[in-house]
Formats: C-alpha cells, sequence, structure tokens
C-alpha cells in the first residue's frame, strides 16, 4: 500500500507541480531516524512523504480525526494522532517507541504551521526531547514554495516546490535534558534547518550565531 500512495503522489506532484528534490544521498538506509522539518503548507507532509526515501511517519493534529477519507488515509500510513497546546503522553509513548524499534518519526519543531511571513518561527521543545531521550539522529529537512502551491495551481500554473534534506546529526549525550539545555537543543535544530532554507525564510533564525557554524560545516 505504500508504494501505492507513493506512486499517486509522486505522479501528481510532477504533474502539478515543479519538484526540486536535493539532498536524497543523505538520508541513512537503515536505522531510527527524527526528520525535523519547518512547516509552511498542508502540502509539505506529501512532498517529503515522496522526497525522503524511507517510510516517514508523523504526527497529525487530533482535530482532524473527524474527516473520514483524511483519517483513513492518516491510520494507513500509521501516522500518531496528537492532541495539541497539551502534553499528551500517549502520543508521545507512541513515538518514543517509534524511535526505540529503528522507525523515522517526521516532526516540525515550531508545532504549527508557520502562517503570515512564511518564515522559521520559535521551535518548541518537543523535537529535542525525543531526540535527547533516544539519541538517534536528526535529519534536517527545508520545504520551500508550498506555502504558494494552491494559489500558483488555481491559476492553472505549476509552481516550483523544493525539499531540500542535510546532513544527519547527534545532539551532545545527555539523555535527561531539561530547561535550560532542551532549549539550547532546540536552537541547534532549528539552525540545521534554517541553514537549509533561502534567507527570506529562516525568520527569527535569520541571525543566529548558529547559522555561521552550520554553512561552516555544509562548506566542508
Amino acid at each position: 500500500m505504500y508504494c501505492v500512495y507513493w506512486a499517486v503522489l509522486w505522479a501528481a506532484f510532477h504533474i502539478l507541480t515543479r519538484v526540486h528534490i536535493a539532498g536524497t544521498e543523505n538520508v541513512p538506509a537503515r536505522g531510527a531516524l527524527l526528520l525535523v522539518t519547518n512547516h509552511l503548507s498542508r502540502l509539505d507532509p506529501p512532498l517529503i512523504f515522496i522526497g525522503v526515501p524511507r517510510p516517514v511517519r508523523v504526527f497529525i493534529a487530533l482535530k482532524y480525526h473527524k474527516v473520514l477519507p483524511l483519517r483513513w488515509f492518516v491510520d494507513s500510513l500509521g501516522a500518531i494522532w496528537v492532541r495539541q497546546n497539551e502534553a499528551d503522553v500517549p502520543a508521545l509513548k507512541q513515538a518514543l517507541g517509534l524511535l526505540r524499534q529503528r522507525g523515522v518519526l517526521g516532526v516540525s519543531p515550531e508545532g504549527t504551521r508557520s502562517q503570515g511571513t512564511h518564515a522559521l518561527i520559535q521551535g518548541q521543545n518537543g523535537a529535542a526531547f525525543l531526540a535527547d531521550r533516544t539519541g538517534v539522529p536528526i535529519l534536517p529537512v527545508a520545504v520551500w514554495g508550498t506555502e504558494r502551491a494552491f494559489q500558483s495551481m488555481g491559476r492553472l500554473r505549476r509552481p516550483d516546490v523544493y525539499l531540500r534534506i542535510g546532513k544527519p546529526f547527534r545532539l551532545p549525550a545527555a539523555g535527561r535534558a531539561r530547561g535550560a539545555q532542551l532549549d539550547t537543543f532546540t536552537e541547534q535544530i532549528m539552525c540545521a534547518i534554517a541553514v537549509l532554507l533561502p534567507e527570506p525564510y529562516r525568520g527569527v533564525y535569520a541571525h543566529h550565531p548558529g547559522i555561521a557554524e552550520w554553512e561552516r560545516q555544509m562548506s566542508t
């Protein structure tokens, strides 16, 4: 079923948009991964689905559970339903279990779509918590162009949409990080995403000192 969904979405994207995907060679072929990405549009998850060459499970807001076709599709892909704006312990346990079983979990550290400016907003500590507790590699991914895709398609134009995958990295060994240390880890994760984006999309991280370090790593 996964291959069928992939083929349908791949065809839809290539018919309706001009897809630009870079960095697929950075995705490890096996082992647990925490995929972290920015979030601009409802098109982001399916774009990641066709662009990352491994099955990725994601969090989906529980408010969409009543939408029957979407619920059926989401459940068939093994997505994790989560209550927004509160500590959802069952969803967190599912996520930790998936990573410990060597799966791939996709997370948007911002916690919501970036609307208005479509640039990065302040990251939340959920992704850092998951990476710290499991010690899994983090795979930074950036998407852009999706925020205006529906508008362009409505005008019978094929928009350019972009997916860029960075190199995986790990947080410093901690295992029980809290408070300020989790905040620092979150900054690292957000800068790893920001450096993959064109400058207008970097938002609150545009002038973060951590960007320079990631740029140096990418140039080596």
